[in-house]
């Protein structure tokens, strides 16, 4: 638990270096309110058009009594909803980082400048960023359903659906969210996502602590504008702990 409570101490020391740089809250802001109005609009679409979905998923529901259809539909747009709002919490934080590339890889350069300065900071392409931050982000999408898509399922179940499956998508969403976080600060350093989630996963708990009030705080689609930037550079203060921790562990040995 100390770990998951360090994680959330970054994410709020991570607000407090913005507060005192708000041109720095600024940039980070500008790509997250994109990727805010493309989600939102997507999300939109799939609120509106959630019946005619419904209804194509669930074709053996036709011939059921009315009552049973209706609630079978509902019970699938519900899913579907949690689903989307799972990928797109994801998504989100990856197409921010891959359309906000240069405006992220800048603060977190000032950030770990103050820091004392990566190890061996890479000067990082626009496309080089854009194209592996898409890359990486569509493979966490998918990995990310190996877990959502059983839990959505398992929601249907009386009492369990509704108190641990929620607690456990809540986890799932922020460490996929807490590892795209980190992200730019391990391509800094010539890491690929590989190292990324392995040396993450050995501070699983600090990652956690991170990533999910980031990520609950996220779901609010406007709050998410000013979320983004600050859990960003939690993200880079995350990553320079676990990288240090990993630097003295190396030396010990």
């Amino acid at each position: 638990m100390r770990d998951f409570f360090t994680g959330v101490r970054l994410f709020g020391r991570g607000l407090g270096i913005l507060l005192r740089s708000p041109r720095l809250l600024l940039i980070g802001m500008l790509p997250a309110a994109l990727t805010t109005v493309l989600l939102a609009g997507g999300m939109i679409a799939l609120v509106y058009w959630i019946g005619d979905l419904t209804a194509l998923i669930t074709p053996f529901a036709d011939e059921w009594a009315e009552v049973w259809r209706i609630a079978m539909r509902v019970a699938a747009g519900v899913a579907l909803v949690g689903v989307a709002l799972v990928l797109g919490l994801t998504g989100f934080t990856a197409l921010a980082l891959a359309i906000g590339g240069p405006f992220y890889e800048h603060i977190a350069e000032k950030v770990e400048d103050d820091l004392g300065g990566p190890p061996s900071g890479e000067d990082l392409s626009w496309w080089w960023l854009l194209w592996v931050g898409l890359r990486d982000g569509v493979v966490l999408m998918l990995r990310s359903l190996l877990f959502t898509l059983p839990l959505s399922v398992a929601g249907f179940i009386p009492v369990v659906g509704q108190t641990v499956v929620p607690v456990l998508m809540a986890l799932v969403t922020a460490w996929f969210f807490a590892l795209e976080l980190v992200a730019v600060s391990f391509y800094r350093r010539g890491m690929d996502l590989k190292q990324r989630r392995e040396l993450l996963g050995e501070r699983r708990s600090l990652a956690l602590g991170l990533g999910l009030p980031a990520s609950l705080l996220c779901a609010v689609p406007l709050l998410a504008i000013v979320v983004m930037p600050v859990a960003f550079v939690g993200g880079v203060l995350v990553s320079a702990e676990v990288l240090r921790s990993t630097d003295t562990a190396a030396v010990g040995s």
